[in-house]
């Protein structure tokens, strides 16, 4: 099998890519980087030194960045799901949401995550005090942009809900979507059914004692 992806199952980006995977059922097999698979670890640092995940390896092509391994993803291995739409305005709005959730959520939410680590010069409370804020303005644009959408850019689930799934997923327990946001609070959970990322929920379950806020006991 030529195409593998490397990254970790509790990984908000590889989670990203996994779905794009599993909705087209793409054969590929999965390196896990962690402690007990240390040729893997070695093999994605030769590749990627930038030590970011999650990587993919397609024969002789390697590409990073979850967006950019779904679009190439539609390119080579393209299945009945089309993630990205063939107009390319369409496909504009798409690329443009992709952004937000990456840059608006989940960047939003990594601050207090990365200060509860120590990966920031600031106290944890700090980290989630700027999160909290962050998130908040998020939500709420995203309350008025979803109304009356199944899926972020529409009635057709993209590579928008690939980057929608995850970062709601774990912004959520971050800071909770408040009860004011009824439309972005549908909108998760309709991700969490589709079947694409209740499975890499399901395979990052074993993990969430490493999400350094406390996971929640729900999802």
């Amino acid at each position: 099998m030529s195409l593998a992806l490397y990254g970790h199952p509790f990984s908000s980006y590889t989670q990203k890519s996994l779905i794009a995977l599993y909705e087209n059922e793409i054969p590929f097999e999965f390196r896990c980087i962690s402690p007990d698979t240390p040729q893997h670890t070695a093999d994605w640092l030769q590749r990627w030194p930038l030590r970011k995940f999650p990587l993919l390896v397609d024969g002789e092509r390697t590409l990073a960045e979850a967006s950019i391994i779904i679009e190439y993803l539609q390119i080579a291995h393209p299945g009945p799901v089309a993630l990205l739409p063939a107009d390319p305005m369409a496909a504009l709005d798409v690329r443009f949401l992709d952004r937000f959730f990456d840059l608006h959520v989940m960047d939003a939410m990594q601050v207090a995550v990365d200060s509860a680590l120590g990966r920031l010069p600031m106290k944890r409370e700090e980290g989630l005090a700027i999160a909290v804020e962050r998130l908040e303005r998020a939500y709420a644009w995203l309350e008025g942009h979803l109304a009356g959408k199944t899926w972020a850019a529409g009635d057709a689930f993209s590579l928008a809900d690939c980057a929608a799934a995850p970062s709601l997923f774990y912004a959520d327990w971050t800071h909770r979507i408040p009860q004011s946001c009824p439309v972005v609070r549908a909108y998760r959970a309709r991700l969490l059914e589709r079947p694409s990322f209740a499975r890499a929920v399901e395979e990052a379950r074993p993990f969430r004692s490493y999400f350094p806020l406390g996971a929640p006991d729900r999802d």
